[in-house]
């Protein structure tokens, strides 16, 4: 426990929370002092993460790609708890054998497609419009959305994972400008290769090599890396922060693309210092 309590009082709730990133972001807010509705698909999941912070935790099974089921979520935390202060928005599709059909434009199948579209950005504007009356009632709230480094670069496969994501950045930024003024903010984190048990199963062998190599801090990310910087977007430690993209990656998209190669051939020498003509 942290003797910081700046969610007192305060209701969150966090979608995915079963594992992972969400389960990381359940207890870090929990600790501040919130009550914490634990919603995820994995309804076994959710009940340990609950049991695990306690009386202050409800969990909830829910299916991000059923709206009906997100506005449950969302009306069943008020009925519960009274409120609701923070929703993070984390739930996506991020399974190993959905991820293997995230190809490319010509192969990727258009059931595909939708359901990523349905559950990892549908999802997001159903936690958005069902969560934002109840924060407008009570005189704001704070939202935060899962992004994605995908969402800024183009790669090899997860197509329909990096435009879900690229979408979610725009859907921040709308929901920021529309609802600022009435005491809203919205702001979405990107993370990096986060390690996680999930995570894990998706990015492993030598990728983890090639991505800790672009990565510029001396360790990979951990879940409690991003729920730190959730916890500060929806503290009032950021109550002028709105509408932004934090990265939290360990700097992996922030440097030249060449950066691992020039390192590999000349360590930690300058590329661009004195040359024999």
């Amino acid at each position: 426990m942290t003797a910081c309590q700046r969610f007192e009082g305060k209701v969150a709730i966090v979608t995915g929370a079963a594992s992972g990133i969400g389960a990381a972001t359940a207890r870090r807010l929990a600790s501040e002092g919130a009550k914490v509705v634990i919603g995820d698909l994995n309804g076994e999941g959710a009940e340990l993460v609950a049991k695990d912070i306690g009386q202050a935790a409800l969990a909830m099974r829910f299916d991000a790609g059923d709206v009906a089921s997100v506005k449950q979520l969302v009306d069943g935390a008020v009925a519960h708890f009274g409120r609701v202060d923070i929703l993070h928005n984390n739930a996506s599709l991020m399974s190993a054998d959905h991820n293997a059909r995230d190809t490319n434009a010509v192969d990727v199948d258009f059931a595909h497609w939708d359901l990523t579209m349905a559950v990892n950005l549908r999802g997001y504007l159903a936690g958005c419009k069902y969560v934002i009356p109840y924060m407008l009632n009570q005189g704001g709230g704070c939202i935060v959305m899962t992004a994605s480094g995908s969402a800024e670069r183009g790669d090899l496969g997860a197509m329909a994972y990096g435009a879900s994501k690229a979408a979610i950045v725009a859907l921040t930024k709308y929901v920021a400008t529309q609802y600022g003024q009435q005491g809203i903010r919205c702001n979405a984190i990107s993370p990096g290769l986060i390690r996680t048990e999930g995570g894990k199963k998706n990015v492993f062998g030598p990728m983890v090599d090639i991505l800790a190599a672009n990565t510029l801090t001396r360790r990979l990310g951990q879940a409690q890396d991003i729920a730190a910087a959730v916890a500060y977007l929806a503290s009032d430690d950021a109550a002028f922060v709105t509408g932004t993209i934090l990265d939290v990656d360990g700097g992996l998209l922030c440097h030249m693309p060449y950066y691992s190669d020039v390192r590999q051939l000349l360590g930690e020498g300058n590329p661009y210092g004195e040359m024999d003509a």
